[in-house]
């Protein structure tokens, strides 16, 4: 190792060792920075149109059956073979109904998407929250192609403030080592500025919204 990066990473020991305090610790918005018009529109209807102006792909579920039902047409129509999941209930589900592309190894080489769960669903800008508490951790929501989201209606917030109370509220004090906040699929326009999609991560966002929240839900992520 060089000496040069030797005192590159003991200055960063020495930086992280300490606690930096909070610039303004007692600084609260008195109000909401972005004008909320609620009677122009729904958080499904805000959340839909801004999630498929970055590009995502919505569908829309009435139940956990017609998830299972979407979900299969759309792995059939797009060849997929290799589906990976690490949620213990969808691994069940999946086996369930005999579907036999689901793939639970670690080893993604071959992985042809990816299917998680999510923290909360963000409509003002059309995120999806995701954090390393979640079954699939931090490496499934980004290493494979496409990336498939099962998100509820009831995890629809309108900002960001409110998905990480949620988040909060979820996990209280021992909050995850990573949270997340996926818009859209990864994009690049550096090169020419020419947009490119799947850059840095997934070429493709599916988020299967279930409009209901039942047991099956609530006993998901415990």
């Amino acid at each position: 190792m060089s000496e040069a990066k030797k005192n590159i990473l003991k200055r960063i020991r020495e930086a992280i060792a300490k606690e930096t305090p909070k610039p303004f610790p007692d600084l609260k918005m008195p109000e909401e920075v972005y004008y909320i018009d609620e009677a122009a529109t729904s958080l499904p209807e805000m959340f839909a149109k801004a999630f498929t102006e970055v590009s995502g792909q919505l569908i829309y579920c009435q139940d956990e059956e017609d998830f299972l039902y979407n979900f299969l047409d759309l792995s059939e129509a797009k060849q997929w073979q290799h589906i990976y999941c690490w949620n213990p209930d969808l691994q069940v589900l999946f086996q369930e109904i005999d579907f036999r592309k689901c793939r639970i190894g670690k080893k993604l080489d071959k992985a042809h998407a990816g299917l998680t769960f999510c923290e909360a669903l963000v409509a003002r800008t059309g995120s999806i929250v995701l954090s390393s508490g979640l079954s699939a951790g931090r490496t499934l929501p980004i290493y494979p192609p496409v990336h498939l989201v099962v998100g509820y209606t009831s995890q629809l917030v309108y900002n960001i403030n409110d998905a990480l109370q949620m988040v909060q509220q979820k996990y209280g004090n021992k909050l995850p080592s990573m949270i997340n906040l996926a818009t859209g699929p990864s994009r690049t326009a550096d090169i020419e500025k020419t947009l490119v999609l799947g850059a840095h991560g997934p070429k493709a966002v599916y988020l299967f919204l279930i409009d209901d929240m039942t047991d099956y839900k609530k006993n998901a992520e415990q």
